[in-house]
Formats: structure tokens, sequence, C-alpha cells
């Protein structure tokens, strides 16, 4: 006969007392904070760099700008606040300076962009060499800018050996006119030369655009009887309007910058001077740091503004990729 053998009962657990459990919380949020400090300490260097290469320097032209400063009288300097900034927008030539920008800019996107869709729509066309067609027409946006305009100024626009004229001989003999182009088109000579090297950049954008159309949805327009037009105007277009968007927004935080094509050109001469060229030749030839800095910060102002717009146009076109997958 078995006898069952009594299991003496469980001690109960004694409770935890109460200031364990914030310890325990804290002892957690500490090895949170230095898990994501490790985590992040590779990233110190750079970001050291970069706020002593960028941000040091625009805090530096900032305090500058305050100051009434001209480099051949440093004795004199004074702080005056924003007269620097009032100077700068009341002053004649700055102003005709910031309207050659505008110009400038708004010409050389608009026309980038009408060229690079043409050649974004040649290339989304599958025919023999278009790896190496490709490979030509991105070529000009690599090339260095100083590069870029001392070739249209010497091989393209010279007027005694320039391609350009050489050409018009050809053409019309020893009477063909031989036009100075630098001298009697300037500000189309410079819009040329950035056209020229800014239209690879805007169709490298279009063409990723073109190439994440959905190809079932152009079958299916098809196969209904639309046509090539119409399939431009009601598909396409409406699909590119964020990469047409980007690619303005782009060139012209680029472009409202550029100073390389106006020096090397016409050296900011016969009405082609923009406001970098414009802050150039106050600061290196009128040696005025205060007025130079001033202008500066606005410029930087104003590409944080078309900088914001670009995050915006950049977020809004990932939220679009995301919500199609």
């Amino acid at each position: 006969m078995t006898t069952a053998t009594a299991t003496p009962p469980t001690p109960p657990t004694p409770p935890t007392p109460p200031s364990a459990a914030p310890a325990r919380d804290r002892d957690a949020a500490r090895r949170s904070r230095l898990r994501a400090w490790a985590t992040r300490a590779p990233l110190l260097p750079a970001l050291v760099f970069m706020i002593v290469v960028t941000q040091l320097p625009f805090v530096a032209t900032l305090v500058i700008s305050l100051f009434d400063w001209n480099a051949l009288y440093p004795d004199a300097r004074s702080f005056t606040w924003f007269s620097n900034y009032g100077d700068v927008l009341s002053d004649p030539d700055l102003r005709k300076s910031v309207l050659t920008t505008i110009v400038l800019t708004v010409s050389v996107v608009l026309v980038s962009l009408v060229l690079g869709l043409g050649l974004a729509l040649l290339l989304d066309r599958r025919f023999k060499g278009r790896g190496f067609v490709r490979t030509l027409l991105i070529a000009p946006f690599l090339l260095v800018p100083v590069a870029a305009a001392l070739l249209w100024k010497h091989v393209l626009f010279n007027p005694e050996y320039g391609l350009f004229n050489g050409v018009l001989h050809w053409i019309g003999g020893d009477g063909a006119p031989q036009p100075d182009w630098v001298s009697n088109t300037p500000l189309l000579a410079v819009e040329a030369s950035l056209v020229w090297q800014w239209t690879p950049f805007m169709m490298l954008i279009l063409l990723a655009g073109l190439q994440s159309r959905s190809p079932e949805l152009i079958e299916a327009a098809r196969m209904d009887g639309a046509g090539a037009w119409q399939i431009f105007r009601h598909l396409t277009l409406p699909h590119l309007r964020r990469y047409l968007e980007l690619g303005a927004l782009l060139g012209s935080i680029y472009i409202v910058q550029n100073f390389d094509a106006v020096f090397t050109l016409t050296s900011g001469g016969l009405g082609t001077a923009n406001l970098p060229y414009t802050v150039y030749q106050t600061f290196y030839q009128a040696h005025e740091n205060g007025l130079a800095s001033a202008a500066g910060v606005l410029v930087v102002i104003g590409s944080l503004i078309l900088a914001t717009f670009v995050l915006r146009v950049v977020s809004s076109l990932f939220r679009e990729e995301v919500g199609r997958s």
C-alpha cells in the first residue's frame, strides 16, 4: 500500500522593495543611452569636421557682416549692426546683379529641362549603342566648370579661330559674317555654356523618372487606342511632374551660386555680373569685407529657401515610391 507524500507549500516570493524598480529602470535607461552613443560614436569625427569646415566660417561671415570693415583701413573698423544689409539691398549695382542672377537662372533651368526631357525620351527607347550615346551625353556634366567655360570661350566663341565662325565661313565663304559672340551677346554666351553643362544633369533625373513608369499602364493605354502624344500628355508628364520640380529646384540652387562661367567668359562685364561675382568683386576688388559678407549671407539664405523646397519634393517622391511598393 503506497502512502501519498504531501508536497510542502512553496514559500511566497518576498515583495520587491519599492526602491528596486526605479533603480532597475534607471539602469536600463543608462544602458540604452550607452548603446545609442556607441552607435553614433563613429559619426562624431565627421560631424566635428563638418561643423569646423562649414558652420564656423558661416558664423564668422555673419559676424563680419555686422561691421563696417574695409581691408585697406583696418583701424577704422566699427560695429554697425544691420546697416550693411540695408546697403546691399539698396545698392543699384547689387540689385542689377540680383536681376541678372534671376534671368540667368530661369533661362538656363528652363532650357536645360526642355532639352533634358527630349534627350531622356530618346534614351528611354531601345536602340543599338544606347550605352555609348548615354556616356557621351553625360560627359559635359563631368567637366570642371572652368574647363567647360574655357572650352566655349576659345574653341567655340573665339572670333578668329572658333568653331562657330568656322562653320559660318564654310557655309558663306569669305564674305560670311564673323561675329564676336561674347561681345555681341554676352549673357546669351554665358547661358549657352551653362545650358550645355547642365542639360545632362536634367536628363539623368528625367530618365530615372521615365524608367520608373509602370509598363503595364503604358501597355494598357496603347491597347485602348491611345497614341504617342496622348500617352505623353496624360501619363508621362503627370508622372514626371515631381522629377521636373526636383530638377528645376536643384538646378536653381547650383546655377544661382555659379561663378565660373561669368568669371571665365566675361569677367562680369557687359551686364553679366551675377550675385556671386558681385560678392567676389566687392570683397577682392573693393576690399569691403562687411558688405561682401552681408551679400554672401543673403545668398546663403536664398539657397536655404530653395533647398527647403528641394527637400520637400524629394520627401514626396520617396513617399510616392513607398506607396507604390
